[in-house]
């Protein structure tokens, strides 16, 4: 006889599985098209804008923008994997056999983000590999940066669930990316220094998350952070337990999913 435990299991791998397929089969929309336009980047900000900037911390300009231009895209892919399909799941109706099923809202919540870092990682390899025939860099610290990417992922996974949930159009899953998740990225310390800033937008740009997490990543491949890890990991675990915290609670009440 089967436990709970095992059931449990096969819900969740179910979930998952159907999640990585759903973006895996069509990867020349969803993996290419990333890569290509982060390869762009590396030509026109890491090549022929970088050779005029110079260094950048003791680093050519090349070096110290790949760190955070992979980040760049494992945080828009992971947002944009888990608001589509957990939308579509919503818009199509099956997503209501799924909440009355005896399946736990823990395991539909951790299958969905499943999915959304197992293609914010695929993303985020693939402008790894890219990114080597422009900076050939060596790993500073290999746990920090994986436990970093991951970690963002989660996060921003559980940023496009809850986003999802409140949308009620096609429309609505593009206007957090447009007006919240660009800007945050582009301020988030990607392409500078925050020590390049004036002291007032330094104190502004404290409280963009985004700032932690691709200084962090920063820190795992090239050694060099402009804050404590500790700092980075808590702000990033902390985000983390509230979005699951506040998707948990949506799910449990149908918010957005009732009508």
């Amino acid at each position: 006889m089967k436990t709970a435990a095992h059931l449990n299991w096969i819900a969740f791998k179910t979930i998952l599985i159907k999640e990585i397929l759903r973006f895996s089969r069509i990867w020349v929309q969803t993996i290419l098209p990333p890569v290509i336009t982060m390869g762009l980047y590396f030509i026109i900000f890491g090549g022929l804008i970088g050779a005029r900037i110079g260094d950048m911390e003791g680093m050519r300009y090349m070096d110290f923008i790949v760190p955070g231009l992979i980040m760049m895209a494992v945080i828009t892919n992971s947002y944009a994997n888990v608001v589509s399909s957990f939308f579509s799941s919503k818009f199509q109706r099956h997503l209501e056999e799924l909440l009355v099923s005896p399946v736990p809202n823990n395991l539909i919540i951790l299958g969905f983000i499943g999915g959304g870092v197992a293609r914010g990682l695929a993303v985020g390899l693939a402008v790894t590999l890219v990114s080597l025939f422009f900076s050939p860099f060596t790993v500073h610290n290999l746990p920090v940066m994986i436990s970093v990417v991951v970690l963002t992922a989660i996060l921003f996974s559980l940023a496009g669930l809850i986003n999802a949930v409140f949308a009620k159009s096609f429309d609505d899953i593009a206007i957090v990316p447009t007006f919240v998740l660009t800007p945050l990225t582009y301020l988030g310390g990607v392409f500078y220094s925050i020590s390049l800033l004036p002291e007032f937008w330094q104190n502004v740009s404290m409280v963009n998350p985004i700032l932690y997490m691709v200084n962090a990543f920063r820190y795992g491949i090239l050694g060099v952070t402009d804050f404590d890890l500790v700092i980075s990991y808590g702000i990033i675990l902390g985000f983390i337990a509230l979005l699951y915290t506040i998707a948990y609670q949506l799910l449990s009440r149908g918010v957005g999913i009732r009508s």
